[in-house]
């Protein structure tokens, strides 16, 4: 072994590439991230297709007729019971722990593919001051634990969903969103979210979620467990910018994954730009879709 500490010459192939990944920890935070956001959309997608074509005709939730047309792949036994599990209205068997955790992992699935693209801002910022304090020589925290941090927020986040979830297949077995009591429920959901885009609170999570570099910088350390309760701090701002928004899937479905497309792409844009007018035109839109579905539902 040489005496340059970067010099990984005496490794074999395979831990020279090792090597060199964790010596780029940008590298390393893009290839798991993108891998993690991909596999996500994957098994939702998936997921989807599943619960189109279990649907009876003429009750279809929005999409479905094009989810027929994609190509029925085969699915290790373990994701078909993983996708029987969330797609049912009610417990199977008895099975309601289970059923529970499969919930849970749907939710955080879902956060993974809607929410963690739009926290690529403030990944991106954490990378840059790291970088600069590598070049210095100082130790850095590899940005994988501030990642940890924000998603444990929204893990968090999934079994509060997932037990609300539960609480609607319990007072609507059918599951069906002509069943009036899913019909109530997913106003509820609507209108709690339009008039969360109104408030203050949703501003200053707001606020914080479009500026990450200056909370990064001044709660910037080098120990692992300071860093990971930092990327708890901008989950928990993050949570605060988008919870309101993830209960649009109750009025929707939680697996349409055209809503949930839809979703992300207005988190992503909300965050990256000034200015209140996206965020109250949407809460004008979901006050409006709540009244229209109250009405319907009545």
């Amino acid at each position: 072994m040489t005496g340059n500490a970067h010099d990984f010459s005496h490794l074999d192939r395979a831990g020279r590439v090792m090597a060199g990944i964790a010596h780029r920890p940008r590298l390393a935070m893009n290839v798991t991230l993108g891998t993690g956001i991909l596999l996500a959309w994957l098994i939702l997608g998936a997921m989807a297709v599943r619960g189109a074509e279990s649907r009876i005709p003429g009750v279809d939730a929005p999409g479905d007729p094009m989810l027929r047309y994609l190509p029925h792949l085969p699915l290790p036994d373990f994701l078909d019971r993983f996708f029987a599990l969330c797609l049912a209205p009610a417990s199977l068997d008895g099975a309601i722990g289970a059923q529970a955790l499969a919930l849970i992992a749907m939710w955080f699935l879902m956060a993974v593919a809607t929410m963690l693209p739009s926290a690529a801002p403030m990944i991106r910022a954490y990378c840059e001051i790291a970088d600069t304090a590598r070049i210095k020589g100082e130790p850095v925290v590899h940005p994988l634990i501030l990642v940890a941090g924000y998603l444990g927020v929204w893990l968090a986040a999934s079994t509060l969903f997932a037990t609300l979830t539960l609480g609607i297949h319990a007072v609507a077995p059918s599951g069906q969103m002509l069943d009036p009591a899913v019909g109530f429920s997913g106003a509820a959901a609507l209108l709690v979210a339009g008039l969360y885009q109104f408030s203050s609170l949703k501003e200053a999570c707001l606020t914080k979620c479009r500026n990450p570099f200056s909370i990064l910088f001044s709660n910037w350390s080098a120990r692992p467990v300071r860093i990971f309760r930092l990327g708890l701090e901008l989950g928990v701002w993050c949570l605060g910018c988008c919870w309101a928004l993830m209960l649009v899937m109750f009025a929707v479905g939680a697996m349409n994954v055209f809503w949930m497309a839809l979703i992300g792409l207005f988190a992503l844009i909300e965050k990256q730009t000034a200015g209140r007018l996206p965020t109250r035109l949407a809460g004008a839109i979901l006050l409006v879709w709540a009244t229209a579905l109250l009405v319907v539902s009545a």
